[in-house]
């Protein structure tokens, strides 16, 4: 009883902050991403009846604590739709994602755990169970269950049946590139879910930012639909720029930002103002995304290279859903 899968990152451009049920991963609002060729993950999920507990290896080092706890927790719900509680698992998981940065790694972590314990203990589940199976492990994980443009949706329902991802243009539909600028690798301090809970609990921009999301989600669909790199750019860091006020104005406030994050959101504006089309996104994290066409790339490469504290520019262009391999 043993599966392997891929499942490659994505990046928000309208954002998921905030849920309206932390038992079941409701989000507030819809989201809308775009799924990246250039990170992934790669989990073996094997089941034994023989195991007394479940095993997790990361990058092939032995997980304890709370990350082995979220691991086996999905586990078990895994092992409780399949009607399997005998059964423990060893999971081995290859991450080619900054771990807990900005970069969603849980999302392709989460996509690759779940479509390989799912098809390891013999579950036939179709993609949209899949993503709601998915959302309990990482919200934005549901989003990796797809390739190219992907849509959240929040749903209605209060047990969540109707809330679920869904793709909206394939990753061949537009040669749109994203380049990740890596400011740290280091393990962020507020992780997203105490981020969230915070904003949502205390912020006084956060209503604000919710009645903002169906105009956005609007105008990004018409731009992506009509690959107008002006109308997605802007929508996207608008609706990031409104994202990360809502951390500013919470109790205590806090900022994902560093310096660096700040000098190549300057960098990206630059670029802009001498007629080069790009545009930046955060997550909850310094890195940052900046979205462009292949045409700009050289130029955008250089530019944010050359600034001091930038670790690494990874290009990646639309990716690819969930592979078994």
């Amino acid at each position: 009883m043993q599966a392997t899968a891929r499942a490659h990152t994505n990046i928000a451009l309208i954002k998921y902050w905030g849920k309206r049920d932390e038992t079941r991963i409701l989000p507030m609002n819809n989201s809308l991403s775009l799924t990246l060729d250039g990170f992934y993950t790669t989990t073996t999920v094997a089941f034994h009846e023989e195991l007394t507990e479940d095993q997790f290896y990361l990058d092939d080092q032995l997980v304890e604590g709370a990350a082995y706890g979220k691991v086996t927790a999905f586990l078990d719900r895994i092992r409780q739709t399949a009607g399997r509680l005998d059964l423990s698992a060893t999971v081995h998981s290859t991450n080619h994602v900054p771990t807990a940065a900005g970069f969603a790694s849980s999302a392709s972590g989460f996509a690759a755990l779940a479509a390989a314990s799912a098809k390891a203990i013999g579950l036939d589940v179709t993609d949209p169970e899949l993503s709601m199976l998915t959302r309990h492990g990482s919200g934005s994980a549901c989003r990796s269950i797809y390739g190219g443009f992907v849509e959240w949706e929040k749903g209605t329902q209060a047990d969540g049946s109707d809330s679920y991802a869904v793709p909206i243009a394939p990753a061949d539909h537009w040669d749109v590139r994203v380049a990740a600028v890596v400011l740290s690798s280091a393990e962020k301090k507020i992780l997203s879910r105490e981020g969230m809970k915070r904003t949502v609990d205390t912020s006084v921009y956060y209503p604000a930012w919710v009645e903002s999301i169906p105009a956005d989600l609007a105008a990004i669909k018409q731009g992506i639909c009509d690959k107008d790199i002006t109308k997605v750019g802007e929508t996207a860091e608008a609706n990031c720029l409104r994202m990360h006020a809502t951390t500013l104005a919470a109790q205590p406030p806090f900022s994902y930002w560093h310096s660096t994050t700040m000098a190549v959101m300057e960098a990206v504006q630059d670029l802009r103002d001498s007629g080069v089309p790009a545009y930046f996104t955060i997550d909850a994290g310094p890195n940052v995304k900046v979205l462009y066409l292949p045409e700009q790339e050289e130029t955008i490469r250089e530019k944010l290279q050359a600034i001091p504290g930038v670790q690494d520019v990874t290009v990646s262009r639309p990716g690819p859903g969930l592979a078994y391999l």
